[in-house]
């Protein structure tokens, strides 16, 4: 490698490091790092904003979902849910528990992680101090059910998205192949609930005494929960219009339209509403994203990707586990988004070379299972650790910005025996299909 990739190659390595260890704040180390390659010359200054631009969808998507959170929290709404929902629990921990994963799962079934947990994260630190609970645990255990559950379709994480796209995977073919082994890796997750979240599930509580709290303005919450449905069908069937509309543009609409609500009815001002923001959160994101652009720039990725290649073509089985394990490990610390970018063309032209892919022809059924690795590695890994997916950072922000920051240990104790769970279903779910020939 060049001393410019080595450099690139260090400086990510200390961020995630740095992060890790809790020697510094997330925002502050990603905005180093890619101060640091900017300054260094590994990346141009128009190359690091080409490198964010890349990233406009999932930046859109945060700051629109942000938004609208925020006008809805101040029409109370989060605390009348959040109120009720411990209603329906009946002051039983396990109740709550079971409720979160199964209302999480049908959300992250067809939005993107993030927005299921910027819709359902606020509701959790509010209902945890009613139960006298910890929030932390519960905003972790909605982020790992909702990168989990978004296996159950094709449309669920962009990440899986992105490779049953290359290879022609459609919504039906991928319901019939692959969201088995969604179900498989939310049963992982219920299977941990009396065990790492035994305090919560073992909670038994009278009923509540309190007085129920009332929306502060129905009338302007109403027109936000229009807003809310209005955006559903969009993020399923806007990209199918005749003028295709992303997931991004629709959350920056409904944002915008939001604004212009809060306004017109005086809820709250809209620069107040912008200053509540988790500026923290999309910043990490704009400074991560120029890190793996100078990764990128640098050809890093590149070898990291041809270090994998070998696995779809001449290691059979063997080959699909290794793929599984390394993509997950990777997804771990690295954004699993432009990993798979990088990793799905990569191997689509390593079984061409190898023969098993003629140009242009679809992907036969042989080569599938490496596929179904790298989506499964990809969205599973993420799990893992605080940084190793959007939504996660987007849980992390919101115990933040609640007084109850989550740190990169207390994540992984429950994020890595969750995974390595999961991890080994997933082998086991790989084993039915046939191995590619070596």
């Amino acid at each position: 490698m060049s001393p410019q990739a080595w450099i690139a190659l260090v400086t990510v390595t200390a961020v995630l490091l740095a992060t890790a260890c809790g020697w510094t704040q997330l925002t502050a180390a990603s905005l180093l790092g890619a101060s640091l390659l900017i300054i260094s010359g590994v990346i141009s200054l128009p190359e690091a904003a080409a490198s964010v631009a890349q990233a406009q969808g999932t930046l859109t998507l945060l700051f629109g979902m942000m938004v609208m959170v925020q006008a809805l929290e101040a029409t109370g709404a989060f605390a009348v849910l959040a109120h009720r929902l411990m209603q329906v629990a009946l002051g039983e921990g396990r109740r709550l528990l079971l409720g979160l994963v199964l209302l999480t799962s049908a959300f992250s079934a067809v939005l993107p992680n993030a927005a299921t947990v910027l819709l359902v994260g606020p509701l959790l630190p509010p209902l945890a101090r009613e139960m006298d609970l910890d929030p932390r645990p519960l905003l972790i255990l909605l982020v790992l059910t909702a990168n989990s559950a978004g296996l159950l379709t094709v449309i669920g994480d962009p990440a899986t998205y992105l490779v049953a796209s290359q290879i022609g995977l459609g919504f039906v073919a991928y319901g019939r192949q692959v969201a088995s082994a969604g179900v498989l890796s939310l049963l992982m997750v219920l299977l941990t609930l009396p065990w790492l979240y035994r305090s919560t599930w073992r909670l038994r509580r009278p009923a509540l005494r309190q007085a129920a709290p009332r929306l502060l303005h129905p009338r302007v919450f109403n027109l936000l929960l229009a807003l809310v449905v209005l955006m559903l069908p969009l993020f399923l069937w806007g990209e199918e219009l005749p003028v295709p509309i992303r997931p991004g543009a629709t959350a920056l609409a409904a944002a915008a339209l939001s604004l212009a609500v809060v306004h017109r009815s005086r809820v709250v001002s809209v620069e107040r509403l912008l200053s509540r923001l988790d500026w923290s959160t999309l910043l990490y994101f704009i400074g991560l994203f120029v890190l793996i652009g100078g990764l990128e720039r640098q050809g890093v990725l590149a070898l990291a990707a041809a270090a994998f290649s070998g696995l779809i073509s001449g290691s059979g089985e063997a080959g699909t586990q290794w793929l599984l394990l390394s993509t997950a490990a990777a997804s771990s610390l690295v954004p699993n988004i432009p990993l798979l970018a990088t990793l799905t063309p990569v191997l689509l032209e390593s079984s061409r070379q190898a023969g098993l892919l003629s140009a242009g022809g679809a992907v036969p059924q042989a080569l599938l299972p490496g596929f179904f690795a790298l989506m499964l590695g990809g969205t599973l890994g993420g799990n893992a650790t605080m940084i190793g997916a959007s939504a996660n950072l987007v849980a992390a922000g919101i115990g933040r910005q609640e007084g109850c920051p989550i740190s990169f240990r207390l994540w992984l104790g429950f994020g890595l025996p969750t995974v390595l769970m999961q991890l080994a279903a997933s082998a086991l779910w790989l084993q039915q299909w046939p191995a590619p020939a070596g």
